[in-house]
This record gives C-alpha cells, structure tokens and sequence, in this order.
C-alpha cells in the first residue's frame, strides 16, 4: 500500500506540472485573470509544496483531491468558452474530448494504481459524483448544440449516438454513486419530504438535473438516432472517441428515459411539488416515448 501510494504522489506531481502548464496557456490566450483559473493555479501550487515534502509524509487522498478540484475549476473555464461560442464545430470534437481526458484523470490514477477498493475511498462519493456531473453535462450541452445542426445530423448521426450513450452513461453512473437512505425505525427526520427524496436517492437539485438531462438525451438518440447503425465512413479521427469512455453495452434509450423521468416527475410533483419544478419537458418527452411504442 505504501509503494503504491509513493506512485500516486510522483503521478500527481507530473500530472499537476501538466495541468499548471495548461493553465498559463489558457491565461495567456484570455488575456486577463479569470477567476476559476487562479483558484485551479493556487491549488495546483499548494499541491507541488506539498509533493515536495518528504513523500513518505504525503497524504495521496489529500494531494489527489487538490488536484482534482484544480482540473474541475480548469476543465469549467474552457467548458464555458464552448458553450459563449456554441462549440464551434471545426474544434469542438476535438476540446470535449481533451476535457473529458483530464476529467476522467482522478479515476484512471486510482484504478492503475489499484489502491482502495472502491474509488470513493480515495476520492470521496461527492469529487465522485462531481466528475461525472460534469463529464455527462459537458455531453450534454455538447450533443444539445449537435441537435440543432441538420446537415452535421445527416452524416453523423451515428456519432451523435456515441456522445448521447456516453453522457447518458455518465449521468447514471453519477445517480448511482451513493445509496437511497433506507427509512426504517433507527432513522429519524424532522421533515417527512426530505426523507421521500433521500430515500429516492435525491440528494441535491443537481441530482434532478441529472435525472432530466438523461430522460432528454435519451429523446434526442430516439428522435436522431433510433434507425442508425456505426459505420467505418461515419466517424472522423477528430471526433470519434470524443468521450474517452467504453461504454458498449447497448442502451435502450425509450426504456431508460421512460424509467428516469417518470421518477423526475414524480419526485418534482411529490415531495418537491412546493419547488415548482418544471415538468411541461419530461412529460411531453413520455409521451413521445409511449406514442413511438405504439408505432
């Protein structure tokens, strides 16, 4: 455990030389401060004082989530910037991808290393939720901006099913890191609708976001994608494996966003019905979902 620990620190270290250098070049093409790359940049600094310590000595749970909260305020600068300028689409392909690799980072370092278990004994179930919260929103936004591009959907709509399988995957994977809170006798509240939704495995509005944003992309691959198969000619070097992930089991995308957003519904109408939460989307997308059944 020690020895492997001693490899995640020497990696963190190299892997946070890489990302500062990244952000002096971002910092230098904006041409002014921003907020979100000082906060990435001062982590990043703390994280090399502390690799510079007696390596014995360093925590690799601590130096990782340092770096990881860096590549999170990185990564959302430049997701930003996509979305100002609506993924311009001779660059976009490319950018997702690169940002999904540094996202995707945390894990990989954990799972080559093989030290916990479970990832979230390292990194924790909220750094967890939040890397692929923000992988599966990035495809979202992504694939919502592909969605309004007829000509690109002609010729790539195989691709589009890529991203749409990759982000629903995120997402879900995000749903599902923690448990349901299970309400039996030894647990107690004060308020009976936060207990609804902690038993629903709610436990913030992002999670509804979530819930919302899979039930809409899986409309968007049975609306775009439902008579398309891959094909060889179909993808683009630049393009394919935008995701980075290996999500290949088939995903059936009516019986997925029926399921999730019948429970977004219910949840919205239920225990948040004081919220107003806005069910007019999911609802017309089930009903899409049931009319093209009946097909």
């Amino acid at each position: 455990m020690a020895a492997a620990g001693c490899s995640v620190v020497r990696r963190v270290e190299e892997l946070g030389d890489l990302a500062q250098a990244h952000i002096q070049q971002l910092s230098e093409a904006a041409g002014e401060d921003d907020h979100f790359l000082i906060r990435a940049s001062a982590a990043l600094e703390k994280l090399k004082l502390l690799c510079g310590e007696e390596k014995e000595c360093s925590n690799p749970s601590n130096l990782l989530e340092l770096y990881t909260q860096a590549i999170l305020d990185m990564t959302y600068f430049e997701e930003n910037k996509l979305v100002d300028e609506d993924f311009p689409e001779d660059f976009s392909a490319q950018k997702v991808k690169e940002l999904i690799r540094f996202l995707s980072e945390p894990e990989v370092l954990v799972k080559e290393n093989n030290m916990y278990p479970k990832h979230s004994d390292l990194l924790g179930d909220e750094l967890l939720e939040c890397l692929s919260w923000r992988r599966g929103a990035l495809l979202y936004m992504y694939c919502h901006s592909l969605t309004k591009r007829r000509e690109w959907l002609l010729r790539k709509s195989a691709l589009l099913k890529k991203y749409l399988v990759d982000g629903i995957g995120y997402l879900l994977q995000m749903l599902n890191y923690r448990c349901p809170v299970q309400l039996n006798d030894g647990v107690a509240f004060q308020d009976l609708d936060t207990a609804k939704l902690l038993s629903a495995g709610i436990f913030s509005d992002i999670h509804l976001l979530a819930m919302m944003y899979s039930g809409e992309m899986c409309y968007w691959g049975l609306k775009h994608c439902a008579e398309q198969q891959a094909e060889h000619g179909d993808e683009d070097p630049a393009a394919a494996g935008a995701s980075c992930t290996a999500h290949n089991e088939p995903l059936d995308f009516r019986e997925v966003g029926e399921k999730i957003l019948r429970k977004y519904v219910s949840v919205c109408e239920g225990p948040l019905k004081e919220q107003e939460w806005n069910t007019t989307n999911a609802k017309q997308i089930l009903n899409f979902f049931q009319h093209h059944c009946n097909q």
